[in-house]
């Protein structure tokens, strides 16, 4: 979906809160893809711990039949729910999520780790019919979906 105007006006059209920066691209202006742009669209939700991402990530699944795709470099470990801010049960209930969840914290995790996974999410949700929203909360994480690190 694209709502003309700038990047800054996009979260007010759609219902967010000014504190949740929508980014289609964060290296091009916020304008529609050329035609022959063949690559399946992705919301990118980012901006400051507590700013209301993650609240944001689900109004957006509940209203565009979309999935979450977490970049957290915490909430990727099991069993670490006290000070991840993941999601709860109810919330990845109501909207499916991605990227929690996929790790041991005895075991190594890398940013590699997290691109893979997170690349095949975007792709089986786009596949789905489903517009993919990554809720970026790790900037490292998300540089790797922008510019790969493999």
């Amino acid at each position: 979906m694209y709502v003309p105007g700038s990047c800054s006006s996009l979260p007010a059209a759609i219902g967010l809160p000014s504190s949740v920066a929508v980014v289609a691209d964060p290296t091009v202006p916020c304008v529609p893809a050329p035609p022959e742009d063949t690559r399946p669209p992705v919301v990118v939700l980012t901006g400051p711990t507590a700013s209301g991402k993650t609240a944001a990530a689900l109004r957006l699944g509940k209203r565009f039949d979309a999935e979450v795709v977490s970049a957290d470099s915490m909430q990727v470990y099991r069993r670490m729910n006290i000070g991840t801010a993941k999601p709860s049960a109810a919330d990845r209930g109501a909207v499916a999520h991605h990227g929690i969840d996929l790790a041991e914290p005895s075991t190594d995790f890398a940013v590699t780790h997290f691109e893979r996974a997170a690349r095949e999410a975007m792709a089986q949700i786009s596949r789905r019919g489903a517009l993919p929203v990554l809720v970026a909360g790790t900037g490292l994480y998300l540089r790797s979906l922008t510019d790969p690190m493999e």
